[in-house]
């Protein structure tokens, strides 16, 4: 199959069961959500390493969020509810509520499984803090130093998907990321995904095992131009920069579309191929062929 000039591969991103919560954010105005936004989804690239997956999934007008005021929708992913009954916490106490004019609110209202977040936070009113029940929900005002944070009583938590991706190969480093920057730009306001990694994109791709026995992912060496004549290389000729797109969403559909627009963005002349990565089908049970991604556009 080609499109505007690139390959695609007839391969498979290779995606796996994951966990996710949904917080909405809000803030005095744009600085401070920005701001807010930054600091929660920190050091969230990969459950390789940290303690969840994290990233602004949509901005929200003031006319969209609970208190009225400009916000943001985060995602955050981890392999469990329990993993995320511990990050999610930590990241709106350590980032959230310490960020002038925040509050947070649940934005998974329907999922059964829930994470203790304001019912746990509010201990550091030191006997201050106030609740208030609307519309059968539950809110704690946590007093500071700029007046009240304000955190809903728990968080929704339901079953997602992570690991969707596909790989931009080109000829040269930086037509090859201009490519994969008007990827990640064509999927931002795309709603319920994520993609996690610095600027929507990664440069070390991974495989799933190591020489090393301390390790369980190590570099995916098949993709590396420099390791061409060392490896079992997947590069095709003239192909000497490689960037993966990696997709947290939370269904299937999700992930299909988003990865349908970033490579439908991403071809062009200065791309040479797009692939995809995948562990044999032993790793994920949620398999993302390219051919059939990009058919269902037509």
């Amino acid at each position: 199959m080609e499109l505007n000039g690139t390959i695609i591969e007839d391969e498979f991103a290779e995606a796996f069961r994951m966990w996710a919560a949904r917080l909405i954010v809000t803030a005095a105005d744009e600085h401070w959500v920005d701001v807010a936004a930054r600091e929660a989804c920190g050091y969230g690239t990969s459950v390789i390493g940290c303690d969840a997956e994290a990233g602004v999934e949509q901005r929200l007008d003031a006319a969209d969020t609970p208190d009225g005021r400009p916000g943001a929708a985060l995602l955050l992913f981890a392999f469990n509810a329990d993993a995320l009954r511990k990050a999610v916490p930590n990241r709106v106490g350590q980032c959230l509520m310490t960020c002038p004019t925040t509050a947070v609110y649940d934005g998974m209202h329907d999922a059964a499984e829930r994470i203790d977040v304001g019912k746990s936070l509010r201990f550091f009113g030191d006997g201050y803090q106030k609740s208030k029940v609307l519309g059968g929900r539950r809110y704690w005002r946590i007093p500071v130093m700029d007046g009240e944070f304000t955190v809903e009583e728990t968080i929704g938590t339901a079953k997602a998907i992570g690991g969707g991706n596909f790989l931009v190969c080109g000829d040269a480093q930086s037509r090859t990321l201009a490519a994969t920057r008007r990827a990640v730009d064509a999927i931002a306001p795309l709603p319920r995904v994520v993609t996690p990694f610095p600027g929507g994109i990664v440069r070390s791709g991974s495989k799933v095992g190591s020489q090393y026995k301390a390790l369980f992912a190590s570099t995916n060496d098949e993709y590396c131009p420099t390791l061409r004549s060392k490896s079992a290389s997947k590069l095709r000729d003239g192909v000497n920069c490689v960037y993966e797109i990696v997709i947290n969403g939370l269904d299937e559909q999700a992930i299909t579309v988003v990865m349908r627009a970033g490579i439908e963005a991403a071809c062009g002349e200065d791309v040479i191929a797009i692939s995809a990565g995948n562990y044999g089908g032993n790793l994920g049970k949620f398999h993302f062929r390219l051919h059939d991604v990009l058919e269902t556009a037509k």
